[in-house]
C-alpha cells in the first residue's frame, strides 16, 4: 500500500471529522482509484468510519451536544435497514451513479442555504425522524457509507438543531449505522480470500483515528456555525465532482 493513500485518509479523516462525519464517500473514492478489490471496499470505508465517529461521539457527548431523546428516532429504523441494505449487491456503476447525484443535490441545497441553521421544533416529529432514519440507514448499508452526508443537509434544511448539534448527531448516526452496514457487509463477502486481501489495508486505521481526533478539537474550538455548515457543503460538492466523473469514465469504458 502506497504511503500516499495513508496521508490521503488521515486528511479526509481530519477533515470530514471536523464537520462531524466519517469521510466513507471520500474513502470509497480513494479505494476505487487506487486499484483496491471493489468487494472489500465498502468494508475499509464502513470500518474508518467506525474508527473515525467513536471517538468524535464520545467528545460531543461530554460537550454536551447529544440528546438521546432526540436522537433514537433516528436510529430505530436505521440500524436494521442499514444491515439489509449491506446484504444487497449492486453494480459499481450504479453505485457510484447514484451516490454522486444524491450527493451533488444535497450540496447544492446546503451552499445554498444563508445564515446559521435556526432550531424549529416541528422537526423534531418522531416519525419523520425514523422515515428520514430508516431510508438513509438502507441507502447507506447498501453503498457502504454511513450516511451523516445525507443526513447533514435534510436537518440544516428543516431546522433540526444547531450547526454543532446537528454534527454531534450525525456522527453518533455514521457510528451505529456502520457497525450495523459493515456486519451486513461481512456476511454477503462471506469468503475467507476476501478477508485476507484486507489485511494490507490495516494501517488506515490508525491513521483515520488521529486525523478524526484532530478533526474533531477543531470542530469544538475553533469553527463557528455558519463555517461548519459551509465546510460540510463544500466537501459534499468536492466528492460529488469527483464520483460522477468517476461514473461518466465507467459508462463510457
Amino acid at each position: 500500500m502506497k504511503t500516499s493513500l495513508l496521508v490521503l485518509f488521515f486528511a479526509t479523516a481530519l477533515l470530514y471529522a471536523s464537520v462531524g462525519f466519517g469521510g466513507g464517500s471520500t474513502y470509497t473514492a480513494l479505494l476505487v482509484l487506487s486499484g483496491a478489490p471493489f468487494a472489500i471496499i465498502p468494508i475499509i470505508s464502513l470500518a474508518c468510519n467506525i474508527t473515525v465517529v467513536s471517538a468524535n461521539s464520545v467528545q460531543y457527548m461530554r460537550a454536551g451536544l447529544v440528546s438521546f431523546a432526540k436522537v433514537w428516532p433516528f436510529l430505530f429504523l436505521s440500524v436494521p435497514l442499514a444491515w439489509v441494505g449491506g446484504r444487497i449487491a449492486i453494480p459499481e456503476t450504479v453505485f457510484i451513479g447514484m451516490l454522486a447525484v444524491s450527493l451533488l443535490f444535497a450540496g447544492i441545497c446546503l451552499l445554498m442555504k444563508r445564515g446559521p441553521t435556526r432550531e424549529n421544533p416541528k422537526a423534531h416529529s418522531v416519525g419523520v425522524s425514523a422515515f428520514i432514519g430508516g431510508g438513509l440507514g438502507f441507502v447507506s448499508g447498501m453503498v457502504g457509507i454511513g450516511g451523516g452526508i445525507f443526513l447533514a443537509p435534510i436537518l440544516h434544511h428543516i431546522g433540526w438543531g444547531r450547526g454543532k448539534q446537528i454534527s454531534a448527531l450525525c456522527s453518533l448516526f455514521i457510528l451505529v449505522n456502520s457497525i450495523s452496514g459493515l456486519t451486513g457487509q461481512l456476511m454477503k463477502l462471506g469468503d475467507a480470500q476476501h478477508l485476507q486481501i484486507l489485511q494490507p489495508y490495516w494501517l488506515l486505521l490508525p491513521m483515520v483515528f488521529i486525523g478524526g481526533l484532530i478533526g474533531n478539537k477543531l470542530s469544538l474550538k475553533v469553527f463557528s456555525e455558519n463555517t461548519i455548515r459551509k465546510m460540510t457543503a463544500l466537501l459534499i460538492l468536492f466528492v460529488a465532482i469527483r464520483l460522477l466523473w468517476k461514473f461518466y469514465n465507467l459508462t463510457l469504458s
